[in-house]
């Protein structure tokens, strides 16, 4: 009799919610909010995704201190507060204070300051331990036993194979043990008085900052404005990105934006590419970098693959097949090089990818199917946001070619053209309420009737010269209808975009692709509303947009529960979200510029400004943005009057 064998499970993911994540790429540390490091689960201090430390246990007094508070101070610190009650005093008042700060580089120092009336001497012990995991072990539960420790020098260090890790500590402990893997000190504490223990963890036996790390070309990038919280998130988000900020091992002069930690720190065709357009208004370097690492990438040869940039597939939730993210940062290839241009990417640099370019032109040309539309994968499903992204590679291509005098123009203009018609045929779906896009088409022709967030890219056009928006996949009654879907409390969910609208067959709060907010499909849809005209529907999930950041301490993470919104409410965390992740840090970009209107053409010195009348978030300046290459600033006010502040002086003030 034959026996069904049940299938594999998959890997749970664990939670990190509730972590203290710092990170300043190749380099992250997760902790826990108490900030004792335990040894168990993910926590830890990594390094190119190998965990250098897995234990750091303080004790104060031979106590455990007691935690206070743990918060973040920036993209790469934390710090932890905790207090201890020594018994020297009588009464319930704790006579110790600890705060321990922790770098994402693996430095801690950890503060010991005395509040007791007398002198004491104050014994402080720190318990190190590591496994030398790699993180995709420590996240299926496979990281095997902590190594045994060796003294070395003022501290400890571990090793297996050729992978070592030291911990220094500076002052040198009094005692070291090991056996125990454990640092001792005696402090000796006045009234008042405090101690500092720095502790440097690192994969080298001299401590030192790591190699690789980039600096944030994007900190310049100011907006401040009536309402302070737009400050916060501008900046934490500027920061966020600039963290994620990775080195191309064939080229380190060239960085890209990683997908995202702690799962994804790592190249991610399609979000590292959407993530450097949403930050062209910040500068078009990181645009041009992670043009030319991902030109590194594409697939060479003859053949249906020759010009696309491969990428792995990505979940689409329980209605579609998974996505090919190669796909899609195929298509976004030419736009963003089209679209950097118009911010003032040198000609040179154009032309140095241009041929990338139009190998991904040449490679949608031959994967358009017989009608019209591109399947993804191929036999598959005619998404709706992969038309639009091909439409948007068609216009922004031709735009490109024609502004850099190569041939093609036409030919993508017509082949846009007919994919409109046949989208305006084929896509919508007739209604009393109006009608609505269908997510897919079958092979067969039949659409899936579901409304989800992925619609808010058909309203995401792209500019073409003279700041021209390019027209859209959809005519003006339906883009209406459209924005009024998206506005509505089936999709804006009051903090942010549903990725599926509520009540849809499959909708879950908590869906990836089925119902949770995901920052960067909200930030898509305001952009888009704005630039269509649809103030109000932009204003609303704007509005719930910043509201979420702020319940997240500023650090949206790429996705979150999409519980209706209720009065005390606050958005609930998805246990498995990356945060910090680039998507989700460059959405404020886009989201907030979009109340400026920002309409540039640096090639032909122009710059246009077509703010939102309504001011929902009051005065606005935005400076540290770059146009042309110089730095660009620009104030809105109360009114929705926009006034530029500074510019390049070749850059004349379009309409």
């Amino acid at each position: 009799m034959a026996h069904s064998v049940p299938p594999a499970r998959r890997t749970e993911l664990p939670p990190v919610h509730g972590a203290v994540i710092c990170v300043a790429a190749p380099c992250l540390v997760i902790s826990p909010e108490h900030g004792q490091l335990t040894g168990r689960g993910i926590d830890g201090i990594y390094r190119s995704g190998r965990r250098l430390l897995s234990r750091c246990v303080l004790r104060v007094g031979g106590r455990d201190p007691v935690a206070v508070q743990g918060r973040s101070l920036g993209s790469d610190r934390a710090a932890f507060t905790a207090t201890v009650r020594t018994g020297a005093e009588a009464g319930p008042d704790p006579d110790v204070g600890v705060e321990r700060v922790r770098h994402a580089d693996g430095t801690e120092r950890i503060t010991v300051r005395s509040f007791a009336a007398r002198p004491m001497r104050l014994p402080v012990e720190v318990l190190l331990g590591t496994d030398l995991a790699e993180l995709a072990a420590v996240a299926a539960g496979r990281a095997g036993p902590e190594l045994p420790a060796g003294v070395h020098a003022a501290g400890l260090r571990w090793s297996s194979g050729e992978v070592q890790a030291v911990t220094a500590a500076d002052p040198a402990p009094d005692d070291a043990l090991a056996s125990a893997g454990l640092l001792r000190w005696q402090l000796d504490l006045g009234p008042g008085e405090s101690r500092t223990i720095e502790l440097r963890t690192t994969q080298d036996r001299t401590a030192r900052a790591p190699a690789g790390q980039v600096a944030n070309p994007l900190a310049d990038a100011r907006a401040e404005g009536d309402d302070p919280r737009v400050e916060a998130w501008f900046r934490s988000s500027v920061g966020d990105l600039g963290a994620l900020l990775m080195r191309d091992r064939e080229e380190p002069g060239d960085a890209f934006a990683a997908a995202g930690v702690p799962w994804r720190l790592g190249l991610a065709p399609a979000e590292s590419l959407w993530a450097a357009r949403m930050a062209l208004p910040l500068g078009t370097g990181l645009a041009a970098a992670t043009l030319r690492t991902l030109a590194r990438t594409q697939t060479g040869g003859r053949g249906p693959d020759t010009g696309k940039i491969p990428g792995p597939l990505r979940g689409a939730g329980p209605q579609l097949p998974p996505g090919c993210t190669g796909t899609e940062a195929t298509l976004a290839f030419p736009a963003v090089l089209a679209e950097a241009r118009r911010w003032g990417l040198p000609e040179e640099e154009v032309a140095r990818i241009l041929p990338a370019a139009e190998r991904c032109l040449d490679w949608l040309r031959g994967a358009l199917g017989k009608d019209g539309f591109l399947a993804d994968p191929d036999p598959g499903p005619r998404r709706c946001e992969t038309q639009a992204h091909a439409h948007r590679a068609a216009l922004l291509g031709a735009d490109l070619l024609a502004g850099c005098g190569r041939p093609g123009a036409e030919e993508w203009r017509e082949r846009a053209a007919v994919l409109r018609e046949r989208f305006r045929e084929a896509f919508w779906i007739d209604g009393p309420d109006g009608g609505r896009p269908a997510a897919a088409l079958h092979p067969d022709g039949r659409p899936l009737p579901r409304l989800t967030g992925a619609a808010a890219h058909l309203l995401d056009t792209g500019l073409l010269g003279g700041g021209e928006l390019a027209p859209g996949l959809l005519d003006r009654i339906r883009t209406e209808q459209l924005a009024r879907l998206l506005g509505a409390p089936a999709m804006d969910c009051g903090w942010g975009l549903r990725s599926m609208a509520f009540r849809e067959p499959g909708h879950n709060p908590f869906g990836h692709r089925s119902g949770a907010v995901r920052a960067y499909e909200s930030a898509v849809a305001v952009a888009g509303l704005a630039q269509a005209g649809f103030e109000r529907e932009a204003a609303g999930l704007l509005r719930g947009l910043l509201d979420a950041a702020e319940s997240f301490g500023y650090r949206l993470p790429e996705m979150y529960a999409a519980e209706q919104r209720t009065a005390g409410s606050a958005p609930l965390p998805h246990p498995a979200a990356c945060r910090p992740a680039a998507v989700a840090a460059a959405a404020a970009a886009p989201a907030l510029t979009a109340l400026a209107g920002l309409r540039p053409d640096a090639p032909a010195g122009t710059v246009a400004l077509v703010p939102l009348s309504g001011a929902p978030l009051g005065a606005l300046r935005f400076s540290g943005l770059r146009v042309s290459g110089e730095p660009f600033a620009v104030r809105i006010s109360r009114m929705g009057l926009g006034m530029v502040e500074e510019a390049a002086d070749a850059l004349q003030l379009g309409g």
